[in-house]
């Protein structure tokens, strides 16, 4: 499992490049075999992006649960 801050790094420069390939499409400035394999590059990203926003989600609740659990014991 790769440390936290790895994790944080690799997420913020995903989501970065992920914005910069959304800047280049949007720009309509590249061939199509091109656009279509930066797309294909922006799927694989965002998939990225979610899988560790998700994963993110989840510790949250369960450290929420656990907090309550906590309070409730005191």
């Amino acid at each position: 499992m790769a440390p936290k801050a790895q994790v944080a790094k690799d997420f913020e420069a995903s989501l970065k490049e992920l914005e910069q390939i959304v800047k280049e499409l949007e720009s309509g400035e590249m061939p199509l075999d091109d656009s279509l394999k930066k797309f294909e590059k922006g799927i694989e990203l965002y998939k990225e992006c979610r899988q560790t926003l998700s994963s993110a989600e989840k510790k949250i609740k369960i450290l929420n649960e656990n907090l309550k659990e906590i309070d409730y014991q005191e």
